[in-house]
């Protein structure tokens, strides 16, 4: 029987350059020690916009934007590889019609006998993922800056114990308290001391947690002791895999209007 333990070398490489030729989402190819290209893969022509003919020979770092290379960022990429073991990064690279894509690149030393003969690099067009991630981080700052600007609402989060993790300018308007003075307490600091005493605040959260949200009119405490009539609503914030990651509380002041209708109803009353 044929001993399977001891492959040929010639076919073992020979499959590893057909799994190569045969990738068309990731540019793979070889450098030289002085960055120069030796093979060129499907996947490389294209991402890159160049064949074969066209790119072997030529020096990899005409890749790179021309900030990059006037700021000695190839030969730095490869001279990492060489010390480090490995350059990973992620950055904008040049496609052969001059457009930009936001690439994910690897480069790996080869060595022979332990002398650096070169090296792997492989190269992902994440350019989507990219956008995608700038546009998620976008539309985050546009909420913060939003609910900054919001003084009729108090709108924090609390993590999953009820500590306070951020405070808007609402909650500072209607709790009295800056934001370096109640980051991190509990946000039972809110609650009369007979709810406390109660474990309101606890059950507002457990309530939040069970059914995803809690609402409800009550009285609240200031920072000066003064109570307030709130109407206040508690969501549970889970993250991608549903794991409760904290609360968004939003309260808002509702002193006067309940003023207002025990001053009608009084009125009322003495007719």
């Amino acid at each position: 029987m044929p001993d399977n333990n001891h492959q040929n070398p010639q076919l073992s490489q020979t499959a590893a350059e057909q799994l190569v030729q045969s990738v068309v989402d990731y540019a793979i190819f070889m450098l030289d020690t002085e960055g120069t290209i030796q093979s060129w893969n499907p996947g490389a022509e294209r991402i890159k916009g160049y064949t074969a003919g066209e790119i072997i020979g030529e020096h990899f770092s005409r890749f790179y934007t021309d900030e990059d290379r006037a700021a000695g960022v190839p030969e730095a990429a490869l001279k990492q590889a060489a010390t480090e073991g490995r350059f990973h990064a992620e950055g904008w690279r040049v496609r052969k019609d001059g457009r930009r894509f936001w690439a994910l690149v690897v480069i790996d030393p080869i060595s022979d006998n332990g002398k650096l003969v070169g090296f792997a690099k492989v190269t992902r067009d994440i350019t989507h993922h990219h956008e995608m991630q700038r546009a998620a981080l976008e539309s985050e700052r546009r909420f913060r800056l939003l609910v900054q600007g919001v003084t009729d609402y108090a709108i924090y989060m609390i993590d999953p114990e009820g500590k306070i993790t951020n405070w808007n300018t609402g909650a500072e308007r209607i709790k009295g308290y800056g934001a370096a003075e109640i980051l991190g307490k509990h946000f039972s600091i809110f609650y009369t001391p007979e709810d406390q005493e109660a474990a309101v605040p606890l059950r507002v959260l457990e309530t939040a947690r069970k059914e995803g949200r809690y609402e409800a009119e009550g009285w609240r405490v200031r920072k000066d002791g003064a109570m307030f009539w709130a109407n206040v609503i508690v969501d549970a914030i889970h993250d991608d895999g549903g794991e409760l990651i904290g609360f968004a509380k939003i309260t808002r002041d509702l002193t006067e209007r309940l003023e207002r209708d025990e001053s009608r109803l009084a009125h009322s009353r003495l007719r």
